[in-house]
């Protein structure tokens, strides 16, 4: 590994009125250099070329080579103390770590802006375009807290300390009152930027150490299966209203997301050898593959909506916002006392229609796509009614194979014990 050397000479070409001349010094490091100001000047004739110092013991000179030597120590001090912290250390790395700059990599927002940009390369192939957007929603929570709360644009990694993660989890949480699965993501998207730098080598301390997720208590966000039957009965006001039902329950029927769902086409679906009809995507979220046996009414809905989707799609569907909002309608519609948004559908498949009738969670975890069965644990919501079935199946399989004395031997038992 390369040494660092520190030389200081003087700018000759910018000699001062009273005679002096600035004094300038040069970081080496290997086949990297950079120049700094000491910020002092020194006449000409104390200087001495060689050793880079001022000659004799004159008060001016005592005083130029004192803060030289410092100079030196600083840098000596900063180049080891960037050694521990990571590999491969250029000079102007040394020099701005001395001055106390920050190079454009160590700080936190150049980093996430440079982790944005490369992510951004990979969308559409390995991530997905709303993931992407959510790190720069990230990104813009994180430069207005810092503005507000340290008036900074950016922040040394180095100058991340635990209370800096707890202000902006107050931020957050107090200021702009977000909702805590809001909060969750954005604080995940800060780690994960906090994660990679410390595996370049450029935090030491982790700034994130004792601090700890607030989650909620999962709220049920599927329909329950009355719900759902009262959407299929339904006669609802307008043809739009139910359009939207109907890819809102092919959704529930199939578990397909409504980005992966505007998506398909005739060339998704096939038959298999035993007759069953499948549909064979990829998620769009994660590019994990899906293969769905189709149930009968999203077979039937395909068969109803057949040769109205533009360019080969299967279903002519509009933008997720607006089906949300005439979602919010086919609620009032059906009398259903909730919040209603696309993605529900999909909570459903999980909770009712798939884990509620017995399929094992590792089927639902394949069903939906997830790689992770932990990610499958949040859908799954299983309601008093199925525990209802499971126990009263369980009270007839123990049927008879255990039971309690009867009540004489029970009598001779607590005479005994008199």
């Amino acid at each position: 590994m390369s040494e660092v050397k520190v030389s200081f000479y003087l700018k000759r070409n910018e000699e001062k009125a009273d005679g002096t001349v600035p004094v300038l010094g040069r970081i080496r490091i290997g086949k990297s250099m950079v120049q700094f100001s000491a910020k002092v000047s020194v006449p000409v004739s104390l200087w001495d070329t060689k050793p880079g110092r001022a000659i004799g013991k004159s008060k001016t000179a005592l005083s130029v080579n004192t803060l030289l030597d410092k100079i030196c120590v600083a840098v000596h001090s900063s180049y080891k103390e960037l050694l521990s912290r990571k590999d491969n250390i250029s000079a102007r790395d040394v020099k701005n770590a001395f001055q106390g700059i920050a190079s454009e990599q160590d700080t936190l927002i150049k980093y996430f802006e440079a982790h944005n940009e490369a992510y951004e390369k990979t969308v559409g192939i390995k991530h997905a375009v709303g993931t992407y957007k959510r790190f720069l929603t990230s990104l813009g929570h994180l430069r207005r807290f810092m503005r507000k709360k340290y008036n900074i644009a950016d922040i040394p990694f180095q100058a991340m300390t635990p209370s800096f993660v707890a202000d902006y989890d107050y931020y957050l949480r107090i200021e702009l009152r977000l909702a805590n699965s809001t909060i969750i993501n954005t604080i995940v998207h800060l780690r994960k930027i906090v994660k990679l730098a410390i595996n370049d080598g450029l935090i030491r301390m982790d700034p994130f150490t004792g601090y700890e997720f607030i989650t909620s208590p999962l709220v049920p966000k599927s329909l329950t299966a009355q719900e759902l039957k009262i959407q299929i009965k339904a006669k609802l006001s307008r043809p739009n209203l139910n359009f939207i039902r109907d890819m809102f329950l092919f959704s529930a029927f199939t578990g397909v997301a409504f980005s992966d769902m505007r998506n398909l086409t005739e060339k998704n679906i096939a038959q298999a050898e035993d007759g069953v009809w499948w549909i064979h995507t990829h998620r769009q979220k994660t590019g994990t593959p899906c293969h769905i046996p189709l149930l009968e009414i999203p077979l039937e809905l395909i068969e109803k909506y057949r040769g109205l989707g533009k360019d080969g799609k299967l279903f002519p569907m509009i933008s997720c916002s607006k089906t949300n909002i005439y979602l919010k309608r086919i609620a009032k519609e059906c009398t259903i006392n909730k919040l209603i948004t696309f993605h529900q559908a999909r909570h459903s498949y999980a909770s009712v229609v798939t884990l509620s009738q017995g399929v094992p969670i590792d089927t639902v975890r394949e069903l939906l796509g997830h790689r992770d069965w932990r990610a499958t644990r949040i859908y799954a919501q299983v309601n008093n009614e199925k525990i209802g079935k499971d126990m009263r199946s369980l009270n007839k399989r123990l049927s008879g194979k255990f039971s309690m004395p009867d009540n004489n031997e029970m009598s001779n038992d607590l005479s005994i014990n008199k």
